[in-house]
């Protein structure tokens, strides 16, 4: 590039880039959006460092080995709008005005939580940008909490502001006045047809957003980011705290394996509370400069529909076509459902338009087997499934090139250290069976609040305790056998995994049922069945 690296400096933080992989930079360079926000870690904790530094100054290298494409490249698309990274980069500027009172230059909230509640939308985006960007913890909120639930997260993380849509505002209003927290409202993204917008970036070009990245720089990478909250089907919900730097260390592992690139357009309708929904399947591929495409809400038809859009009969391709699809498995029974539900026609041209995409993934929670080989006949596609949590994201996946075993959730990602802990004699196993334990540069820092909790989780070596069951198979790929707590029946010396005899089960009763769950309480299991010519219970 033939610039002064004062002009490029600029242009890397003003304009996010894209550009292509090569070989002798696969990991870095391609991912233009969270590098600005994650390895120069926007919290506010500690004065500049030179590791921090380092870490921006290598990606920067990174970068500048590459040729950038445009910078209004599409970063997201919801409700028949388009928005681009500049556009999201100059939203969160405002919402970083917004939080910080003015005062841009300093853009510090001194590692408040800030809760932030909106639909799968580029306002949610530039909210986690903006809150980041000002030195703030994000913690995201399900539209889909009763305002009980709400209150316990807030009031737990100690959430001192909301980010909140309109749509949400009279809700929000009444959880932020009971929680002595302050509501404000989400400015609008503007899309990529408003004149208004186009306006607005001639103006604004040299506003000094330049300043304010590199002000920020000096944030350690080891201070939290992100709060997420787990289930709590084993007790209360507890608060997640991941830092910069194992958000970071994640999408990199993500968007190297899978090998997302920013000529992939992702459609997304999985809630973005969860790591599967925020991580896999938003901010790894923002980070990659992918376009991601959100559905209002899943629908069967609107997402065979989508599909048929990208892939007319004809041979063609549409330009914004969907590359990659992630669920879960009631998702893909969903689908199928609606796809034994159309005429042979429409049939034939969603099994077309299905078998176009270059990659679809199922997690978390157990993809029964019929379903994999159902969807498999008529897509072509063979899952890719995988296994993370909360406390570390993803740990194992089946892999992207290679033999996608069904059952399993493959082999560790590079860089990351598994151990099995077997409860029989106490020794530690790379085989066998017993609880799974993890080790990740993607691991969490702590349970909110919780410092007890969280020393008792890890080993004396530093592996996370997973509470899984696991096993292996004869190539080492791991099978998930359940919650060691809840779902390992001990009967007539034997220990029976709940999950292997439902997956046994749901294969004998596959071809009456389209879904079929079992779950295990104390001493009894019930059954929920849905059937195709029948309705038992």
């Amino acid at each position: 590039m033939s610039r002064s690296f004062k002009a490029f400096n600029k242009h890397l933080t003003l304009l996010p880039l894209h550009h292509k992989r090569t070989a002798s930079h696969a990991f870095l360079p391609s991912l233009p959006l969270f590098p600005h926000f994650s390895s120069s870690s926007f919290s506010p904790f500690r004065p500049l460092s030179s590791s921090a530094s380092a870490t921006l100054m290598e990606v920067v290298k990174a970068i500048a080995k590459q040729e950038p494409a445009v910078h209004e490249s599409v970063a997201v698309r919801a409700d028949q709008k388009s928005y681009s990274y500049k556009q999201l980069f100059s939203s969160a500027q405002k919402i970083s005005n917004l939080l910080c009172g003015g005062d841009v230059k300093v853009g510090n909230l001194g590692g408040a939580r800030i809760g932030i509640v909106a639909k799968p939308s580029a306002e949610f985006v530039a909210g986690m940008l903006g809150i980041w960007l000002s030195g703030g913890v994000a913690v995201p909120l399900a539209i889909s909490y009763p305002e009980v639930e709400l209150l316990y997260v807030m009031h737990n993380s100690d959430v001192s502001a909301i980010l909140s849509t309109e749509d949400h505002s009279e809700l929000m209003q009444n959880v932020a006045n009971k929680s002595s927290s302050q509501l404000f409202h989400l400015p609008p993204v503007l899309n990529k047809s408003s004149e208004k917008s186009r306006e607005e970036h001639s103006q604004n070009g040299e506003n000094g957003i330049d300043r304010i990245f590199l002000d920020n720089i000096g944030r350690l990478s080891e201070d939290p980011a992100l709060i997420l909250y787990t289930s709590g089907t084993t007790g209360k919900p507890k608060g997640v705290v991941h830092t910069h730097r194992s958000i970071l260390a994640q999408v990199q592992t993500l968007t190297k394996a899978w090998e997302y690139t920013s000529a992939d357009k992702f459609l997304h309708c999985l809630p973005l509370h969860h790591v599967h929904g925020l991580f896999n399947g938003l901010m790894a591929p923002l980070y990659a400069g992918s376009t991601v495409e959100f559905l209002p809400k899943f629908s069967v038809r609107g997402v065979w529909q989508r599909w048929r859009e990208s892939y007319p009969t004809d041979g063609s391709k549409a330009d914004d076509a969907i590359t990659v699809f992630t669920g879960v498995p009631t998702i893909y029974s969903r689908l199928i459902q609606g796809y034994h539900a159309m005429d042979p026609e429409l049939q034939a041209t969603s099994a077309y338009a299905a078998k176009n995409l270059r990659l679809m993934m199922c997690g978390s929670s157990a993809l029964p087997q019929p379903v994999m080989q159902e969807w498999e006949a008529i897509t072509g596609h063979r899952l890719l499934e995988r296994y993370g949590m909360t406390e570390f994201v993803m740990a194992l996946s089946n892999p992207l090139k290679g033999e996608r075993k069904p059952g399993t959730v493959g082999k560790p990602f590079p860089g990351i250290q598994i151990k099995i802990i077997s409860d029989e004699d106490g020794g530690n196993e790379n085989t066998g069976t017993g609880e799974l334990c993890v080790k990740s540069p993607s691991l969490f820092k702590e349970y909110w609040k919780l410092p007890e909790v969280t020393k008792e989780s890890f080993t004396d070596d530093g592996f996370f305790k997973t509470g899984d069951a696991v096993t292996t198979d004869e190539d080492g790929y791991y099978i998930i056998l359940g919650r060691t707590n809840a779902d390992i029946i001990k009967a007539g010396g034997y220990k029976l995994s709940a999950l292997e005899i439902e997956s046994v089960i749901i294969e004998a009763t596959s071809s009456c049922c389209r879904m079929l769950r079992f779950r295990l309480t104390r001493q009894r299991l019930w059954r929920d069945c849905w059937c195709n010519h029948c309705a038992t219970g």
